[in-house]
């Protein structure tokens, strides 16, 4: 047997070996990443129950988690449609903050003149608090949803809008260059050179303007229900608070807290699905 069959048969084995400590690493990620969130959530719900219990705190100072199970269990009657009020509003607003956003971050990249006419209140749009803007759009909206959807719209507009505007004129050079040696039309640089460039700004921004949007709307029901319109999530945590329900109020937040975790898990996905072929943002890493 030769040197070199020597060492090749000595290395397969400690090769194999790595491959199976590697293998056993990324399971042991794979578990932990789902663990480790888990198991704070039982140790933080457990010793909020041992407060309230044995410092016998009052309902109405702190409600334990039991009640808050039972109160969202007895109330998912008027929950649930509070549910999907909240929820119908927030996917529109994000739906119609992507078309917008969309919309003018292309005409930006290709006027000039649009950019310098508009953008500036863009910018306006998004400093201004929502809360300022909710009063105003309720006395001149009758419909009290359409205030509310135009509130959240106007919170999740500008992630998109910026975030795509920059990818649109983050195109290499070289290829734009390209494209003008070959004569590609400006319809055609759009859609295979700046298009791809600014997908993953563009889902970073959707990302951000999933959670804008149920805060928008949020902080929109928050205002515009005080007139009893009764729009959603928001305005129920509003009337259990006036009637000292803690038990709903918890239970109200909490189904707000998961809506926008599942928004942003979908979020994620959408991302994921979209760039996990091709981007370094998404590729695995060894």
């Amino acid at each position: 047997m030769s040197v070199t069959d020597t060492t090749t048969s000595a290395s397969a084995p400690t090769e194999d070996a790595e491959e199976a400590a590697r293998y056993r690493r990324d399971r042991r990620m794979k578990v932990a990443r789902w663990m480790l969130p888990s198991l704070v959530l039982v140790v933080t719900v457990l010793a909020w129950h041992l407060y309230v219990t044995l410092w016998e705190v009052p309902h109405y100072i702190l409600p334990g988690p039991v009640l808050v199970a039972q109160s969202l269990i007895e109330d998912w009657g008027l929950l649930y449609p509070a549910l999907l009020i909240t929820g119908r509003l927030t996917l529109l607003a994000l739906l119609f903050a992507v078309i917008g956003g969309v919309t003018l971050a292309v005409a930006f990249t290709q006027s000039k003149w649009a950019e310098m006419s508009f953008f500036p209140y863009a910018v306006i749009l998004q400093v201004t608090p929502v809360v300022a803007i909710a009063p105003l759009l309720q006395i001149y909206v009758e419909n009290a949803f359409v205030a509310a959807l135009l509130c959240a719209w106007i919170v999740a507009f500008f992630p998109i809008l910026s975030n795509t505007t920059i990818g649109l004129k983050s195109t290499d050079h070289n290829l734009e260059d390209l494209f003008t040696i070959y004569g590609a039309t400006r319809w055609q640089r759009l859609r295979y050179l700046a298009a791809p460039s600014a997908l993953p700004y563009f889902l970073g921004g959707l990302k951000i303007a999933g959670g804008l949007a149920l805060i928008g709307a949020v902080v929109a029901e928050f205002v515009i229900g005080r007139a009893g319109t009764g729009l959603g999530l928001a305005s129920t945590l509003l009337e259990a608070s006036y009637r000292f329900n803690f038990g709903r109020l918890y239970a109200a937040l909490i189904m707000i807290s998961c809506m926008g975790v599942v928004i942003f898990a979908v979020m994620s996905l959408i991302s994921y699905l979209a760039l996990f072929r091709w981007h370094e943002s998404a590729l695995k890493r060894e």
